[in-house]
C-alpha cells in the first residue's frame, strides 16, 4: 500500500522546485497522489477494509488542503501541478 523509497525519491526529483526541496506543496501533493492511487487499487480487491479507507479519506483531505493553499498563494503553480498530475480540478 505504501510507496517504495525509490518511487518517492523519483517523485521528489520530478516535482522539486530546487536541489534540496523535499517539502514544497508540489512535492507533498505528488506523494499524496501516488499513495492515494495505490490505496484505490488496494480497495478494488479489499472492499471491506474500512480502517484503510479512513486513512485514504484523511490523505484526500490533506491533498485538498495543500491544493487550496497553493491556489490561494500562487495560481500559476497550482495550474501546472494539476495539469502534470492529471487531477480534475
Amino acid at each position: 500500500m505504501s510507496i517504495t523509497m525509490e518511487r518517492k525519491t523519483a517523485l521528489i526529483h520530478d516535482y522539486a522546485r530546487g536541489e534540496a526541496d523535499t517539502g514544497s506543496a508540489e512535492v507533498q501533493v505528488a506523494i499524496l497522489s501516488e499513495r492515494i492511487a495505490n490505496l484505490t487499487e488496494h480497495f478494488k480487491t479489499h472492499k471491506k477494509d474500512n480502517h484503510s479507507r479512513r486513512g485514504l479519506l484523511k490523505m484526500v483531505s490533506q491533498r485538498r488542503r495543500l491544493l487550496d493553499h497553493l491556489k490561494k498563494t500562487d495560481s500559476g503553480r497550482y495550474q501546472t501541478l494539476i495539469e502534470r498530475l492529471g487531477l480534475r480540478r
